[in-house]
């Protein structure tokens, strides 16, 4: 039986350095282990995210761990993503297979003597035992119990094996594993989200496996020699291993070991409340980085879903996250994400950005290539590729875009592309063609530049009052035919992102033409 006893709190520390005023406390070691049996998702984002704003807001350290003793399901290239990930979405590990460390290796296919060196210990103290028993009796005992509607477990059988005869087997090279004897009795232990827990493993289940026949072992031990070794004072990680928790705190008993303290995070759902799942192709963070999402805007989104902070707003950056992180605030409740939300969160980030005068140039960059990547040599005038121009686009269409790929569609073909319009095109709108055009030029010799949108606005409809058959809106058809050719943004406003220089071109261009 599994419950949850009381919820208890998780101190705040009061110090600006985040140690405990009377006992200074060492800093934290956190870690953030997956395994690479496929790619970063958005649930694995957020695991890494809260062990990176704990580490950062009390000073310690944020460990990349790779857990990969599943040879089976292992993926080619997901370990490489993982970390590209982590470094793309600005929180990356201060310790990892990468980076290096004093604690690695961080891989665990590369510290398989350490857990046959806490195997054996376990099997000396009489903690764990030698298992013989074949996959077809394993076979025999899950589809007995699935007949009479019981959970399937281990009989603890070889618990029994008199010591000869253990001996023998293994003279023999009779394949075998390596089970953990569980105690009986519940387990209780303090959960930082939790609060106090108790669960007693061995009412549920048989004694586990923990060192396989070829060598390599379980979660269950690993994590719990790398936990040792790696020196984690906190484990942050998902609900789903709450259950599990009064198993390692066995075998860190078993080994004579000190535990860490531990943190389970709610689940993250879909708004629905179904599960995320690997499956779901969607849901890697690769594959947001390829829609144009911001890595800020995932950040914000997946910590905006749940809870660990005072309050919940959409635009906080990544050391706003840090300084107003508290995991005491932390809930019980799984978190909901609401992707349909993303475009807003994404709108927002984006307006930061383009504001920020050092990560504006980065994004300059970026819609420059994209530019020359998706109109090549359509491109009218190379002049629209120069800084100051594009500049002027983010800073009006900021706030209306959600990615700079938006800059890239039909809508905003015009900012790259003259449009191919006649004068008996722009006739068909309004008999007084001439007069609009020659009205702006005149305007645009006398002023020399568009002040802003608002006052050019204006100036046009001034433009317009003095014409004789056309209306003000028939001569904005006329000028947005001119300089576009489509529907978009005002014209106020195009004409702005334009410049003077090739507002003018385009209207003589269309009279010429």
């Amino acid at each position: 039986m599994f419950c949850v006893l009381r919820k208890v709190c998780w101190r705040r520390p009061s110090s600006r350095r985040g140690v405990c005023t009377r006992h200074p406390a060492p800093a934290p070691r956190v870690r953030f282990a997956p395994s690479p049996t496929g790619f970063l998702h958005l649930g694995g984002l957020r695991t890494a995210l809260y062990n990176y704003l704990f580490s950062r807001q009390h000073g310690g350290a944020f460990l990349l761990r790779l857990e990969d003793t599943d040879r089976s399901r292992l993926v080619p290239g997901a370990a490489d993503d993982i970390e590209d990930m982590l470094e793309w979405a600005g929180i990356p590990p201060d310790e990892s297979r990468r980076r290096g460390g004093d604690y690695g290796p961080y891989v665990q296919s590369e510290r398989l003597q350490l857990y046959s060196q806490a195997a054996s210990t376990l099997l000396q103290t009489g903690h764990a035992y030698y298992c013989f028993c074949s996959n077809q009796r394993l076979d025999l005992l899950k589809r007995d119990a699935q007949r009479s509607g019981q959970v399937p477990r281990y009989d603890n059988r070889c618990r029994e094996v008199p010591p000869e005869q253990v001996q023998q087997k293994l003279a023999q090279g009779i394949p075998c594993v390596i089970r953990f004897k569980l105690d009986s009795g519940a387990e209780v232990f303090q959960d930082l989200i939790f609060g106090w827990t108790r669960h007693d493993p061995a009412a549920a289940e048989g004694d586990p496996v923990i060192l396989k026949a070829d060598g390599f072992p379980t979660y269950h031990l690993a994590s719990v020699v790398d936990d040792h070794h790696m020196n984690i004072s906190h484990v942050l990680r998902g609900s789903e291993w709450l259950i599990s928790t009064s198993k390692h705190l066995q075998l860190f008993r078993a080994l004579r070991w000190t535990p860490p303290a531990y943190a389970h995070l709610p689940l993250l759902l879909n708004r629905d409340g179904t599960k995320l799942s690997k499956r779901q192709g969607d849901i890697f963070v690769q594959r947001f980085r390829e829609q144009g999402v911001l890595p800020e805007t995932l950040l914000d989104i997946v910590t905006h879903a749940g809870s660990g902070f005072r309050d919940n707003r959409i635009g906080r950056r990544l050391d706003e996250l840090v300084c107003e992180f508290n995991i005491s605030k932390i809930t019980t409740h799984s978190a909901l994400l609401d992707l349909d939300k993303l475009d807003e969160f994404n709108r927002v980030h984006l307006q930061h950005r383009i504001e920020d005068e050092e990560q504006c140039a980065v994004l300059l960059d970026e819609l420059r290539q994209q530019v020359l990547h998706t109109h090549g040599s359509r491109i009218s005038d190379r002049s629209v590729l120069e800084t100051h121009y594009m500049q002027r686009v983010l800073q009006l269409r900021k706030g209306h875009i959600c990615s700079l790929r938006e800059l890239l569609d039909h809508t905003h073909t015009y900012l790259w592309i003259r449009p191919k319009v006649t004068r008996q095109q722009l006739q068909e709108v309004s008999t007084e063609v001439d007069d609009i055009t020659a009205a702006v030029m005149q305007l645009v010799a006398s002023s020399g530049s568009f002040l802003s949108t608002e006052h050019l606005n204006s100036e046009l409809k001034l433009i317009a009052s003095r014409l004789k058959n056309t209306k003000y809106s028939g001569a904005m058809r006329v000028l947005r035919l001119a300089l576009s050719a489509q529907q978009g943004p005002s014209v106020a406003e195009m004409m702005v992102s334009l410049g003077e220089q090739e507002v003018c071109v385009r209207l003589q261009k269309a009279l010429e033409h």
